[in-house]
């Protein structure tokens, strides 16, 4: 979280590679240049935060592909399709698998900037998101399998009685694990737990 973001260029024209390297450094962006689709998928660090400006024509693996690939792999890196060849149907393509923009080339400086700070502006957002869910399943690991449990009767709304009944236990014993899922889960209300844990996609048990 703490990497500066880059900007990932993907494109097999030596000078289309210079150029834009070129304005986005002077803009004070980190860059980082690939001549094919395939050498970016062997160096790429999906941990390093930024996006990828990514042409669409290219030989061998062409630049919906690389799209394609790197959404079966789990990776969320913001993508900006430059092409010389763009058509309605390839941008409704990339559009849907999550692109940002598509830009044709020529590309305008000041077009390109704006579609790269708001795709570094989403993957920043994505890794908080992503951060956040990860803290929250760390608290849940924490639980034993009676506390969560418990947890799931709470965010179902049960009282403390109606969960012992379901777990045929005493109300005390429950109102101490209660307790203490609260306090691994670090949270002050009920209201909080169960906003952690929709965010988490924990569900809850059915009344």
């Amino acid at each position: 979280m703490n990497s500066p973001a880059t900007v990932f260029i993907v494109d097999d024209d030596p000078a289309v590679l210079k150029s834009l390297s070129r304005l986005l450094r002077s803009a004070g962006l980190a860059v980082a240049t690939f001549p094919s689709p395939r050498e970016f998928l062997d160096r790429h660090d999906p941990a390093l935060p930024g996006c990828l400006v990514l042409d669409i024509a290219m030989p061998g693996l062409n630049g919906l592909e690389l799209q394609q690939e790197l959404v079966a792999r789990g990776h969320e890196l913001p993508i900006i399709f430059l092409t010389g060849h763009g058509d309605i149907p390839m941008s409704v393509q990339a559009m849907k698998r999550g692109a940002v923009d598509f830009l044709t080339k020529p590309v305008d400086d000041e077009a390109l900037l704006k579609a790269v700070s708001v795709a570094l502006e989403k993957d920043r957002h994505q890794r908080q998101v992503r951060a956040g869910i990860a803290e929250i399943q760390q608290r849940l690991a924490t639980l034993t399998p009676r506390e969560r449990e418990v947890l799931e009767h709470v965010i179902a709304g049960q009282l403390n009685k109606q969960t012992a009944g379901d777990l045929g236990t005493a109300e005390k014993t429950i109102k101490v694990h209660r307790a203490r899922v609260m306090e691994k889960m670090k949270v002050d209300s009920v209201a909080e737990l169960v906003r952690l844990c929709e965010r988490a996609g924990v569900g809850s048990k059915k009344k």
